[in-house]
Formats: C-alpha cells, sequence, structure tokens
C-alpha cells in the first residue's frame, strides 16, 4: 500500500536528479549492461564506465567476449576492482550466452541468476536498464537509503525488495533503483549525509529527527 508521503518524496526526487540513466553502462544493450553491472560490483560508477567502454570497444557482444583471451579482457578492464576474478567470470557468461542462448541474454529473472556470479540485484538492473522490463534492483545503498528515509523497516536487501513492491507507487517501480542511487551519491551519504541540502529532509524519518537536534 502507498501513501501520499511515499509519492510525493519520489516526485520531488525525480524532478530533482531526473529518470534517466547517468551512467553509460546502463545506456547499452541488455548483454553490456548484463557485462557492466558485472564490472560495478564493488567499483566506483566512473571506473565501470571506463573498463566498460574500454571492453565493448574491442567485444562488443557475447561471440567475440567468449572467444577473447581471458588475459587481454583482465587488462581491458583493469580499471575495475577485481578485474583479474571479473574477466574469468565475463568470459564464462558470455560462452554460455552464446551457445545456450545463441548470443541472446535471457529476459527473466530467474534465468539471469542460473549466470555465474549474477545475483538478484544484477539481475533485476539487466530486466530495467536492459530489457525495459518491470524489477525493483535492490542493492546495500537502496537498501541502505530506503530504511533511512523511513519507507520501510528491514533487515537484508533481500527483505527491502520485497517490502518495496508494497509500498512504491507502480509509476516509480522502474526508476526506484535510479533515484535511490543518484540520492546516495549526491545527498544521502553512507556517513554524514547532507541533510541540510536535502529536497526531501521534511518527508524522511531520519532527516527530520536530525533537524530536530539542530
Amino acid at each position: 500500500m502507498t501513501n501520499n508521503r511515499t509519492e510525493r518524496l519520489l516526485e520531488i526526487l525525480a524532478a530533482t536528479y531526473g529518470t534517466n540513466p547517468w551512467n553509460w553502462h546502463t545506456r547499452q544493450t541488455p548483454f553490456q549492461v548484463l557485462i557492466g553491472t558485472v564490472l560495478s560490483q564493488r567499483t566506483r560508477d566512473e571506473k565501470t564506465d571506463e573498463a566498460a567502454k574500454a571492453l565493448f570497444s574491442r567485444y562488443p557482444s557475447p561471440e567475440m567476449l567468449a572467444a577473447a583471451d581471458r588475459e587481454e579482457i583482465a587488462k581491458l578492464i583493469r580499471p575495475a576492482n577485481y578485474y583479474n576474478t571479473k574477466a574469468a567470470r565475463i568470459k564464462e557468461i558470455s560462452k554460455i550466452i552464446f551457445e545456450k542462448y545463441s548470443g541472446n541474454t535471457p529476459d527473466t529473472v530467474p534465468e539471469l541468476m542460473q549466470l555465474p556470479g549474477v545475483g538478484r540485484k544484477t539481475a533485476a538492473c539487466v530486466m530495467v536498464y536492459g530489457f525495459r522490463k518491470r524489477a525493483l534492483p535492490v542493492d546495500t545503498h537502496v537498501h541502505r537509503i530506503s530504511n533511512r528515509i523511513g519507507l520501510i523497516t528491514t533487515q537484508t536487501p533481500e527483505e527491502s525488495e520485497e517490502e518495496l513492491w508494497k509500498v512504491i507507487p507502480e509509476k516509480y517501480i522502474m526508476v526506484y533503483n535510479e533515484l535511490m542511487v543518484k540520492h546516495g551519491q549526491n545527498i544521502c551519504r553512507p556517513i554524514s549525509p547532507l541533510c541540510q541540502r536535502c529536497p526531501i529532509v521534511q518527508y524522511c524519518k531520519y532527516g527530520s529527527k536530525r533537524k530536530e537536534l539542530d
């Protein structure tokens, strides 16, 4: 069940940040969104985009990546953290997509999650950003901010996804991840959030308490 407070704060965030993806790797083909999201794990967005651009300029398709040398892949994605591990995983994913799916990226969460190293959040990102299909990616940042604002009260990202489906208005489901990520990068930081500059402070449980203490 949604409420006016939730709708209003999401309306403000959408007006503040826009709903179009900021990151280069989230605006590409479904396959490239998948590989870009794998690259993004424990890596800053600008480094993810740098690695993704270098990789796809050389190997843009599953077929080409499946046949690529793992060390060459690692060299191209060096800006990303854990690039050696990710190079092996990217090659493995590409091989499966090329051989099992004829080069077509699976377009359901369960199928995507069968790929090595692809969890629920990564699969949901591919659905939203790659296929423009209804999904709700929830990582640790979305989980943290959603609880800090007071939209939900949960212990894990998995619980958060389940509860967010109940409270997020339908028109914001597809952009919720984007809005939370942008808000987290700009204002709602893990440590020392910039509540004095926050456009939704009056609707935020945490921000309202801080305001009372000031």
